[in-house]
C-alpha cells in the first residue's frame, strides 16, 4: 500500500510522499516498551494535542478501535489503552445474534428502551460514555494525579460520545490532519 501512495505522489504531486515511521522527525519521545508497535495515527494525534493545548493531555480517538494516548507535560508519548470500537461492537451484535438489527448510531431518548433499537442504542451511547470515564479516571490517576489534564476527542463518533462527557475538554474531527501538517513541516 505505501508503494502504491508514493507511486500515486510522484505522479500526481511531483514529489515524494512521507510516512510517519522510524526515522520521521515527530518532537515526540515514545516511551514505551517498543516505540515500534505504536501506531502512527496515535503518534500524530498526539503531536497534535500537545502542539494545540500542550501537556499532559490525553487523545481519545473513537475510530474503528477507540483509543486512548497520554502525553507528559513534557510532550512525550507515555502510553495508552485500545478498546473495541462502537461501530465494531454493535456491528458484532448485529452479526452474531438472530434477532438484533442494525444499527445507526445516534443519541437515545432514554436509558431504558422500549424497542430493541431504543435498548440497543442506550447500551451502546451510554455503555461507551461509561467506558471513556473509566478509563479516564484510572489514566488520571495513575499517571496525572493532580494535575490539570487536557483531554481532547477526535474520530468519527468523537462528537457523539463527547457531547455528554464534561472530562473532554476539546472535540477537534481534524486531528489527526492537523498533526500531519506538523510532523510535515518538521521534517521539510
Amino acid at each position: 500500500m505505501n508503494w502504491t501512495l508514493s507511486e500515486l505522489a510522484k505522479i500526481y504531486f511531483g514529489q515524494k510522499a512521507m510516512f510517519v515511521e522510524a526515522g520521521v522527525k515527530t518532537g515526540m519521545a515514545v516511551l514505551v516498551d517498543n516505540p515500534l508497535e505504536v501506531g502512527a495515527d496515535r503518534i500524530v494525534n498526539g503531536v497534535a494535542a500537545f502542539h494545540k493545548y500542550g501537556g499532559p493531555c490525553i487523545v481519545v480517538d473513537f475510530g474503528t478501535a477507540i483509543t486512548f494516548d497520554a502525553i507528559s507535560a513534557k510532550g512525550e508519548y507515555v502510553g495508552g489503552v485500545i478498546a473495541p470500537g462502537l461501530e465494531a461492537m454493535t456491528n458484532f451484535l448485529y452479526q452474531r445474534t438472530a434477532l438484533l438489527p442494525k444499527l445507526s448510531l445516534k443519541e437515545p431518548r432514554r436509558a431504558i428502551g422500549r424497542s430493541t433499537i431504543g435498548a440497543m442504542l442506550s447500551g451502546a451511547v451510554f455503555g461507551y460514555r461509561g467506558l471513556v470515564r473509566e478509563i479516564l479516571a484510572r489514566i488520571r490517576a495513575e499517571e496525572f494525579p493532580d494535575k490539570k489534564l487536557h483531554i481532547v476527542a477526535t474520530g468519527g463518533y468523537a462528537r457523539l460520545i463527547a457531547a455528554r462527557l464534561p472530562e473532554i475538554t476539546a472535540v477537534r474531527p481534524h486531528l489527526t490532519l492537523e498533526g500531519l501538517r506538523i510532523i510535515a513541516n518538521l521534517n521539510s
